[in-house]
């Protein structure tokens, strides 16, 4: 076993992902499973957010972001959409104190203008409130998509050179991500899908080139510190070369153990 995590132990050793992004899947399979309403399956999927929170902080987590709520989303039944607004709704005013108290940043991505106006002021709130600590950033997309981010990020550049009257405007790849919903943070190094599904669903297209991918074929309300600690164990134990051969990144390893 690699150094990394000690999965019986529960240990966090070296190289642990910066970012972590989850697609939550799951919640109404969940509640089908156990003859339940589908947002029984949500409300349970929220506690398992806050397992998730809690032990990505506690971890050393820079940045974790959850997709919450997808542009696609609002395709589902009308109920069930208003539910889930109803509980995003709560579940900010029941947790944001608890995450400010614990230094955690809150930034929420996305297209806010389909939501209530209360629900708006709740997000700007939050991300006030939060703004200024200094601990693990957690994101939540909410009405986002990742060819919306792209959109959009190319019409702002459109814009900053009609402005300008920059004709020549030189996009490069820096300053596409400048423009990006997620622009100023790094991107993920981990992402995880639960539910068993392999897509990724329109989430942070851009973002997740050079990502790891984990399946896990538990539920999300089930989803538990010891599936994640699984889920950063096998990112531990892949070599991430970008490009590189494997003999590169071996010799540049070795390379900085020889210097230090």
């Amino acid at each position: 076993m690699n150094a990394g995590v000690d999965v019986e132990a529960g240990t966090v050793g070296v190289r642990m992902p910066k970012h972590i992004a989850i697609v939550m899947d799951g919640n109404g399979r969940w509640a089908q499973a156990k003859h339940l309403p589908r947002t029984a399956g949500h409300h349970a999927g929220s506690k398992a957010v806050r397992r998730t929170v809690e032990y990505c902080a506690q971890q050393g987590v820079e940045v974790l972001s959850l997709f919450a709520f997808s542009s696609e989303n609002w395709r589902r039944p009308k109920e069930e959409v208003e539910i889930l607004m109803r509980l995003f709704m709560t579940t900010l005013k029941q947790e944001v104190k608890r995450l400010n108290e614990n230094k955690v940043r809150l930034l929420f991505i996305g297209d806010r203008g389909a939501f209530s106006q209360a629900l708006q002021d709740k997000i700007k709130e939050s991300e006030q409130l939060t703004g200024e600590n200094t601990g693990m950033t957690l994101i939540i997309a909410a009405n986002y998509g990742g060819r919306w981010d792209i959109c959009q990020a190319a019409e702002r550049l459109i814009q900053q050179a009609v402005a300008n009257n920059d004709g020549h405007l030189k996009v490069t790849e820096a300053l596409f991500e400048d423009s990006l919903a997620t622009a100023g943070i790094a991107d993920p190094d981990l992402f995880i899908r639960t539910g068993g599904e392999k897509r990724i669903s329109n989430f942070m297209l851009w973002q997740m080139a050079y990502t790891e991918f984990f399946n896990s074929a538990v539920l999300w309300p089930d989803f538990n510190e010891d599936y994640l600690r699984e889920a950063i164990f096998a990112y531990q134990n892949r070599q991430r070369r970008f490009g590189h051969t494997g003999e590169q990144i071996e010799s540049a390893q070795n390379n900085t153990k020889n210097e230090l």
